[in-house]
Protein backbone atom coordinates (compact mmCIF):
# COMPACT_ATOMS: atom_id res chain seq x y z
CA UNK A 1 0.00 0.00 0.00
CA UNK A 2 1.33 3.45 -0.93
CA UNK A 3 1.73 6.21 1.60
CA UNK A 4 -0.55 9.14 0.84
CA UNK A 5 2.28 11.69 0.73
CA UNK A 6 5.77 10.27 1.15
CA UNK A 7 7.26 13.78 1.19
CA UNK A 8 5.71 14.43 4.59
CA UNK A 9 6.80 12.25 7.49
CA UNK A 10 4.06 11.98 10.08
CA UNK A 11 4.28 10.50 13.55
CA UNK A 12 7.46 9.07 14.99
CA UNK A 13 10.03 6.42 14.12
CA UNK A 14 8.90 3.02 15.37
CA UNK A 15 10.89 0.84 17.72
CA UNK A 16 9.45 -2.55 16.84
CA UNK A 17 11.25 -3.33 13.57
CA UNK A 18 14.58 -4.29 12.04
CA UNK A 19 16.18 -3.97 8.64
CA UNK A 20 16.42 -7.01 6.36
CA UNK A 21 19.27 -7.82 3.99
CA UNK A 22 17.05 -7.03 1.00
CA UNK A 23 16.55 -3.47 2.25
CA UNK A 24 13.02 -3.96 3.50
CA UNK A 25 11.96 -3.19 7.06
CA UNK A 26 10.44 -6.07 9.02
CA UNK A 27 7.79 -4.81 11.42
CA UNK A 28 7.60 -6.82 14.67
CA UNK A 29 4.63 -5.06 16.26
CA UNK A 30 2.29 -7.91 15.38
CA UNK A 31 2.36 -11.48 14.12
CA UNK A 32 1.83 -10.44 10.49
CA UNK A 33 5.52 -9.47 10.48
CA UNK A 34 5.08 -7.30 7.41
CA UNK A 35 8.23 -6.81 5.31
CA UNK A 36 7.81 -3.30 3.99
CA UNK A 37 9.81 -1.66 1.18
CA UNK A 38 10.61 2.03 0.87
CA UNK A 39 7.56 4.22 0.31
CA UNK A 40 5.07 1.53 1.27
CA UNK A 41 2.90 0.86 4.30
CA UNK A 42 1.88 -2.31 6.15
CA UNK A 43 -1.55 -3.93 6.17
CA UNK A 44 -2.46 -2.00 9.32
CA UNK A 45 -2.32 1.24 7.36
CA UNK A 46 -0.35 3.17 9.97
CA UNK A 47 3.18 1.68 9.97
CA UNK A 48 5.32 2.29 6.90
CA UNK A 49 8.79 3.05 5.54
CA UNK A 50 10.21 6.48 4.72
CA UNK A 51 13.90 7.27 4.29
CA UNK A 52 14.98 3.77 5.25
CA UNK A 53 13.16 3.79 8.58
CA UNK A 54 9.88 2.31 9.82
CA UNK A 55 7.51 4.96 11.09
CA UNK A 56 4.39 4.84 13.21
CA UNK A 57 2.49 7.46 11.24
CA UNK A 58 -0.43 7.57 13.67
CA UNK A 59 1.80 8.44 16.64
CA UNK A 60 0.09 11.27 18.50
CA UNK A 61 -3.13 11.10 16.43
CA UNK A 62 -6.11 10.10 18.57
CA UNK A 63 -9.17 9.31 16.43
CA UNK A 64 -11.48 8.47 19.36
CA UNK A 65 -11.54 9.19 23.06
CA UNK A 66 -14.31 8.75 25.61
CA UNK A 67 -15.01 7.65 29.17
CA UNK A 68 -16.21 4.07 29.67
CA UNK A 69 -16.76 1.82 32.67
CA UNK A 70 -14.05 -0.82 32.88
CA UNK A 71 -16.73 -3.52 32.73
CA UNK A 72 -17.40 -2.51 29.11
CA UNK A 73 -13.98 -3.77 27.97
CA UNK A 74 -15.02 -6.37 29.37
CA UNK A 75 -12.89 -6.58 32.52
CA UNK A 76 -14.46 -7.79 35.75
CA UNK A 77 -11.54 -8.83 37.96
CA UNK A 78 -9.36 -5.72 37.76
CA UNK A 79 -10.21 -2.41 39.44
CA UNK A 80 -13.99 -2.91 39.27
CA UNK A 81 -16.27 0.04 38.46
CA UNK A 82 -13.31 2.22 37.49
CA UNK A 83 -13.82 5.00 34.98
CA UNK A 84 -11.64 4.41 31.93
CA UNK A 85 -10.42 6.90 29.33
CA UNK A 86 -10.63 4.87 26.11
CA UNK A 87 -8.52 5.97 23.14
CA UNK A 88 -7.68 4.69 19.66
CA UNK A 89 -5.84 5.56 16.47
CA UNK A 90 -6.88 4.57 12.98
CA UNK A 91 -5.77 1.27 11.45
CA UNK A 92 -5.74 -2.38 12.48
CA UNK A 93 -3.90 -5.61 11.76
CA UNK A 94 -7.13 -7.60 11.35
CA UNK A 95 -9.84 -7.33 8.69
CA UNK A 96 -12.84 -8.45 10.73
CA UNK A 97 -16.02 -8.51 8.67
CA UNK A 98 -18.17 -8.00 11.79
CA UNK A 99 -16.17 -5.12 13.33
CA UNK A 100 -18.40 -2.68 15.21
CA UNK A 101 -15.58 -0.10 15.10
CA UNK A 102 -14.88 -0.50 11.37
CA UNK A 103 -15.01 3.26 10.75
CA UNK A 104 -11.92 3.52 12.98
CA UNK A 105 -10.11 0.22 12.58
CA UNK A 106 -10.55 -0.16 8.82
CA UNK A 107 -9.80 3.46 8.01
CA UNK A 108 -6.51 3.53 6.11
CA UNK A 109 -5.85 7.21 6.67
CA UNK A 110 -3.80 8.98 9.32
CA UNK A 111 -6.47 11.06 11.01
CA UNK A 112 -7.34 12.23 14.49
CA UNK A 113 -6.67 14.95 17.02
CA UNK A 114 -2.99 15.68 17.64
CA UNK A 115 -2.23 14.73 21.21
CA UNK A 116 1.02 14.08 23.05
CA UNK A 117 1.37 11.24 25.57
CA UNK A 118 1.44 13.86 28.32
CA UNK A 119 -1.85 15.31 27.04
CA UNK A 120 -3.45 11.85 26.91
CA UNK A 121 -2.53 11.21 30.55
CA UNK A 122 -3.69 14.69 31.57
CA UNK A 123 -7.00 14.16 29.81
CA UNK A 124 -7.51 10.99 31.82
CA UNK A 125 -6.88 12.92 35.03
CA UNK A 126 -9.18 15.78 34.02
CA UNK A 127 -11.98 13.36 33.14
CA UNK A 128 -11.65 11.68 36.54
CA UNK A 129 -10.55 8.37 35.03
CA UNK A 130 -8.62 5.79 37.03
CA UNK A 131 -7.28 4.04 33.93
CA UNK A 132 -6.59 4.37 30.21
CA UNK A 133 -7.77 1.71 27.75
CA UNK A 134 -6.16 1.36 24.35
CA UNK A 135 -9.08 -0.01 22.38
CA UNK A 136 -11.49 0.27 19.41
CA UNK A 137 -8.65 -0.74 17.08
CA UNK A 138 -5.81 -3.17 17.83
CA UNK A 139 -3.44 -1.32 20.20
CA UNK A 140 -0.39 -3.39 19.27
CA UNK A 141 -0.17 -1.59 15.93
CA UNK A 142 0.31 1.73 17.75
CA UNK A 143 2.36 0.14 20.51
CA UNK A 144 5.05 2.82 20.75
CA UNK A 145 2.46 5.56 21.25
CA UNK A 146 0.58 3.43 23.78
CA UNK A 147 3.81 2.81 25.66
CA UNK A 148 4.66 6.49 25.92
CA UNK A 149 1.10 7.31 27.01
CA UNK A 150 1.20 4.45 29.53
CA UNK A 151 4.44 5.63 31.09
CA UNK A 152 2.98 9.12 31.51
CA UNK A 153 -0.19 7.59 32.96
CA UNK A 154 1.77 5.69 35.60
CA UNK A 155 3.40 8.96 36.68
CA UNK A 156 -0.09 10.20 37.51
CA UNK A 157 -1.20 7.01 39.27
CA UNK A 158 -3.31 5.82 36.33
CA UNK A 159 -3.29 2.21 35.15
CA UNK A 160 -3.27 0.92 31.56
CA UNK A 161 -5.43 -1.67 29.77
CA UNK A 162 -5.21 -3.23 26.32
CA UNK A 163 -8.33 -4.51 24.61
CA UNK A 164 -6.41 -6.70 22.20
CA UNK A 165 -6.74 -9.49 19.66
CA UNK A 166 -3.50 -10.95 21.02
CA UNK A 167 -1.98 -11.30 17.54
CA UNK A 168 1.40 -10.25 18.86
CA UNK A 169 5.10 -11.10 18.92
CA UNK A 170 7.63 -11.67 21.72
CA UNK A 171 8.97 -8.19 20.95
CA UNK A 172 5.61 -6.52 21.41
CA UNK A 173 4.90 -8.47 24.61
CA UNK A 174 8.27 -7.34 25.92
CA UNK A 175 7.25 -3.72 25.30
CA UNK A 176 3.90 -4.28 27.03
CA UNK A 177 5.84 -5.16 30.15
CA UNK A 178 7.14 -1.57 30.29
CA UNK A 179 3.73 -0.06 31.03
CA UNK A 180 0.75 -2.41 30.76
CA UNK A 181 -1.23 -3.50 33.85
CA UNK A 182 -4.14 -5.44 32.36
CA UNK A 183 -5.09 -7.01 29.04
CA UNK A 184 -8.26 -8.60 27.78
CA UNK A 185 -7.53 -10.86 24.82
CA UNK A 186 -10.44 -11.25 22.43
CA UNK A 187 -10.82 -14.56 20.66
CA UNK A 188 -13.34 -14.73 17.83
CA UNK A 189 -15.24 -17.93 17.17
CA UNK A 190 -13.07 -19.65 19.82
CA UNK A 191 -10.09 -19.36 17.46
CA UNK A 192 -11.50 -21.79 14.86
CA UNK A 193 -9.10 -21.88 11.91
CA UNK A 194 -11.72 -21.66 9.17
CA UNK A 195 -13.48 -18.83 10.96
CA UNK A 196 -10.39 -16.65 11.44
CA UNK A 197 -9.29 -17.22 7.84
CA UNK A 198 -12.63 -16.29 6.29
CA UNK A 199 -13.88 -13.56 8.60
CA UNK A 200 -10.67 -12.04 10.03
CA UNK A 201 -8.06 -12.53 7.33
CA UNK A 202 -5.34 -14.33 9.28
CA UNK A 203 -3.94 -17.85 8.62
CA UNK A 204 -4.73 -19.20 12.10
CA UNK A 205 -4.98 -18.25 15.77
CA UNK A 206 -1.71 -19.85 16.89
CA UNK A 207 0.09 -16.50 17.53
CA UNK A 208 -2.66 -15.59 20.00
CA UNK A 209 -2.01 -18.72 22.05
CA UNK A 210 1.72 -17.98 21.98
CA UNK A 211 1.10 -14.41 23.10
CA UNK A 212 -0.87 -15.66 26.10
CA UNK A 213 1.99 -17.96 27.05
CA UNK A 214 4.48 -15.10 26.70
CA UNK A 215 2.40 -12.78 28.87
CA UNK A 216 1.90 -15.46 31.52
CA UNK A 217 5.55 -16.47 31.79
CA UNK A 218 7.30 -13.14 31.24
CA UNK A 219 5.04 -10.46 32.73
CA UNK A 220 2.78 -9.71 35.67
CA UNK A 221 0.00 -8.31 33.50
CA UNK A 222 -3.52 -9.23 34.61
CA UNK A 223 -5.19 -11.29 31.87
CA UNK A 224 -8.85 -11.86 31.04
CA UNK A 225 -10.13 -13.79 28.03
CA UNK A 226 -13.12 -13.00 25.83
CA UNK A 227 -14.64 -15.08 23.05
CA UNK A 228 -17.05 -13.59 20.53
CA UNK A 229 -19.60 -16.29 19.68
CA UNK A 230 -20.99 -15.83 16.16
CA UNK A 231 -24.06 -17.96 15.40
CA UNK A 232 -23.81 -20.70 12.78
CA UNK A 233 -20.19 -20.00 11.80
CA UNK A 234 -18.34 -19.40 15.07
CA UNK A 235 -20.22 -21.22 17.80
CA UNK A 236 -18.75 -24.74 17.71
CA UNK A 237 -18.76 -26.23 21.20
CA UNK A 238 -15.70 -28.40 20.59
CA UNK A 239 -13.71 -25.28 19.70
CA UNK A 240 -14.93 -23.63 22.89
CA UNK A 241 -13.89 -26.70 24.88
CA UNK A 242 -10.37 -26.60 23.41
CA UNK A 243 -10.07 -22.91 24.24
CA UNK A 244 -11.27 -23.45 27.81
CA UNK A 245 -8.80 -26.30 28.29
CA UNK A 246 -6.00 -24.04 27.07
CA UNK A 247 -7.01 -21.23 29.42
CA UNK A 248 -7.24 -23.65 32.34
CA UNK A 249 -3.87 -25.24 31.63
CA UNK A 250 -1.91 -22.10 30.76
CA UNK A 251 -3.52 -19.37 32.86
CA UNK A 252 -5.24 -21.29 35.65
CA UNK A 253 -8.81 -21.93 36.85
CA UNK A 254 -9.29 -18.46 38.31
CA UNK A 255 -8.85 -16.71 34.94
CA UNK A 256 -12.04 -14.87 33.92
CA UNK A 257 -13.50 -15.86 30.55
CA UNK A 258 -16.26 -13.88 28.87
CA UNK A 259 -18.50 -15.26 26.11
CA UNK A 260 -19.81 -12.31 24.13
CA UNK A 261 -23.05 -12.07 22.23
CA UNK A 262 -22.61 -11.20 18.56
CA UNK A 263 -24.74 -8.55 16.93
CA UNK A 264 -24.84 -7.90 13.16
CA UNK A 265 -22.55 -5.14 11.92
CA UNK A 266 -20.35 -3.98 9.02
CA UNK A 267 -20.19 -6.75 6.38
CA UNK A 268 -22.10 -9.36 8.39
CA UNK A 269 -25.57 -7.88 8.59
CA UNK A 270 -27.20 -11.10 7.39
CA UNK A 271 -26.51 -12.92 10.67
CA UNK A 272 -28.76 -12.89 13.72
CA UNK A 273 -27.69 -12.09 17.25
CA UNK A 274 -26.28 -15.05 19.13
CA UNK A 275 -29.05 -17.04 20.85
CA UNK A 276 -28.81 -16.84 24.62
CA UNK A 277 -29.01 -20.63 24.88
CA UNK A 278 -25.85 -20.89 22.73
CA UNK A 279 -23.97 -18.63 25.13
CA UNK A 280 -25.26 -20.62 28.09
CA UNK A 281 -23.90 -23.82 26.54
CA UNK A 282 -20.49 -22.17 26.22
CA UNK A 283 -20.68 -21.08 29.84
CA UNK A 284 -21.50 -24.65 30.84
CA UNK A 285 -18.44 -25.95 28.98
CA UNK A 286 -16.18 -23.44 30.71
CA UNK A 287 -17.43 -24.56 34.10
CA UNK A 288 -17.06 -28.25 33.20
CA UNK A 289 -13.47 -27.61 32.18
CA UNK A 290 -12.75 -26.13 35.60
CA UNK A 291 -12.85 -22.38 34.92
CA UNK A 292 -14.32 -20.83 38.03
CA UNK A 293 -15.24 -17.41 36.67
CA UNK A 294 -17.17 -17.60 33.41
CA UNK A 295 -19.33 -14.71 32.24
CA UNK A 296 -21.75 -13.81 29.48
CA UNK A 297 -21.35 -10.43 27.80
CA UNK A 298 -23.77 -8.16 25.92
CA UNK A 299 -26.59 -9.83 27.85
CA UNK A 300 -27.75 -7.26 30.45
CA UNK A 301 -29.80 -8.83 33.22
CA UNK A 302 -28.53 -12.39 32.72
CA UNK A 303 -27.53 -14.30 35.86
CA UNK A 304 -24.14 -15.15 34.35
CA UNK A 305 -23.10 -11.50 34.47
CA UNK A 306 -22.55 -12.04 38.21
CA UNK A 307 -19.48 -13.34 40.03
CA UNK A 308 -20.31 -16.44 42.08
CA UNK A 309 -18.22 -17.76 44.92
CA UNK A 310 -16.72 -21.08 43.77
CA UNK A 311 -17.00 -22.50 47.28
CA UNK A 312 -20.46 -21.60 48.59
CA UNK A 313 -22.05 -20.51 45.26
CA UNK A 314 -23.32 -17.23 46.73
CA UNK A 315 -23.43 -14.15 44.51
CA UNK A 316 -20.23 -12.33 45.41
CA UNK A 317 -20.60 -9.48 42.91
CA UNK A 318 -23.93 -8.69 41.30
CA UNK A 319 -23.99 -6.79 38.00
CA UNK A 320 -26.42 -5.37 35.52
CA UNK A 321 -24.79 -4.58 32.20
CA UNK A 322 -21.74 -2.44 32.96
CA UNK A 323 -22.82 -1.60 36.51
CA UNK A 324 -22.13 -3.28 39.85
CA UNK A 325 -25.37 -3.45 41.82
CA UNK A 326 -24.11 -5.24 44.95
CA UNK A 327 -20.75 -6.17 46.43
CA UNK A 328 -20.66 -9.07 48.89
CA UNK A 329 -16.91 -9.18 49.47
CA UNK A 330 -14.99 -7.97 52.51
CA UNK A 331 -12.04 -5.57 52.43
CA UNK A 332 -9.75 -8.41 51.33
CA UNK A 333 -12.12 -9.44 48.52
CA UNK A 334 -13.18 -12.60 50.32
CA UNK A 335 -16.73 -13.90 50.14
CA UNK A 336 -18.78 -12.57 53.05
CA UNK A 337 -20.77 -15.80 53.16
CA UNK A 338 -17.92 -18.29 53.54
CA UNK A 339 -14.61 -16.40 53.53
CA UNK A 340 -13.32 -17.79 50.19
CA UNK A 341 -10.95 -15.36 48.49
CA UNK A 342 -12.10 -14.07 45.09
CA UNK A 343 -9.12 -13.05 42.90
CA UNK A 344 -10.30 -9.55 42.02
CA UNK A 345 -7.68 -6.80 41.97
CA UNK A 346 -8.98 -3.74 43.78
CA UNK A 347 -12.50 -2.88 44.90
CA UNK A 348 -15.02 -0.25 43.82
CA UNK A 349 -14.93 3.06 45.64
CA UNK A 350 -18.65 3.65 45.32
CA UNK A 351 -20.93 0.69 44.66
CA UNK A 352 -23.98 2.88 44.17
CA UNK A 353 -22.37 4.94 41.40
CA UNK A 354 -23.82 3.85 38.07
CA UNK A 355 -21.03 4.54 35.62
CA UNK A 356 -23.07 3.33 32.69
CA UNK A 357 -25.70 5.99 33.36
CA UNK A 358 -23.00 8.62 33.86
CA UNK A 359 -21.50 7.71 30.50
CA UNK A 360 -24.88 8.16 28.82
Amino acid sequence: MDIVDSSVVLGKEAELYHKLSNGRMKCTACARLCEIPEGKIGLCGIRGVTDGKLWLYSYGRVIAGQIDPIEKKPVTHYMPSSAIYSIATTGCNWLCKYCQNYDISQRRKIEGTEMSPEQVALNAVNYGAQGIAYTYNEPSVFMEFAKDCGIEAHKKGIFNIFVSNGYDTPESVNMMNDFLDCITIDFKGSGNKEFVRRYIGIPDAEPIFQTIKEIKTKTKIHVEITDLIVPQIGDDLDDARKLCKFVYNELGPDTPIHFLRFHPDYKMMEFDMTPIITLEKHHQIAKKEGLEYAYLGNTPGHKFEHTYCPKCKAVAVERYGFSITSWSLDNKNSCKSCGFHIPIVGSPKNIKQNLFQLRK
